[in-house]
């Protein structure tokens, strides 16, 4: 009988744990961001690592702020951090989870959602680029350009 008892027990405290954390059963430890940008196909990178072009759904941890770039040639670089707050379901463990739900909850980031939720990044034109092609560095420079003119010329490297 005393076996029976010790296995309810364990049994009992097993599942407890498991649903303590209200937040952590919810929503999880990650959340999705939606990153888009106007023009599309601009390079997304999340804590300096890459993630993807946009648009791009991108999965972050909850318990912490993260730095979010979006890059495009030709265009001035997009920058924004998330900041996080405190979810609202974590309130639930004031019914259900208890001080170990709180715990686990803010342990493991799950009390926390990152704002902004959606980003979408507007890209303003540089006036200024650069890049390197095979040894050579092309630096593209531009004053108030207009979207009508032809290239009539090139500059030739000199050695």
């Amino acid at each position: 009988m005393n076996s029976k008892i010790a296995v309810s027990l364990v049994v009992v405290l097993v599942a407890a744990v498991g649903v303590a954390a209200c937040a952590s059963i919810m929503h999880g430890t990650g959340q999705k961001l939606n990153i888009a940008s106007e023009p599309a196909g601009a390079t997304v990178s999340v804590d300096d690592e890459v993630v993807g072009v946009t648009p791009v759904v991108a999965k972050l941890r909850r318990n912490d702020p993260h730095t979010i770039a979006v890059k495009l040639d030709g265009y001035q670089p997009f920058q924004i951090r998330t900041t996080r707050h405190m979810d609202g379901w974590v309130l639930g463990n004031l019914v259900f989870g208890g001080p170990l739900g709180l715990i686990i909850d803010f342990t493991d980031g799950a009390a926390y959602k990152l704002k902004p939720q959606d980003i979408a990044a507007q890209l303003a034109r540089s006036n200024a680029s650069a890049k390197v092609e095979n040894g050579t560095l092309y630096v593209f420079l531009t004053r108030d350009a207009d979207s009508t003119w032809q290239k009539v010329g090139q500059l030739q490297p000199v050695r």
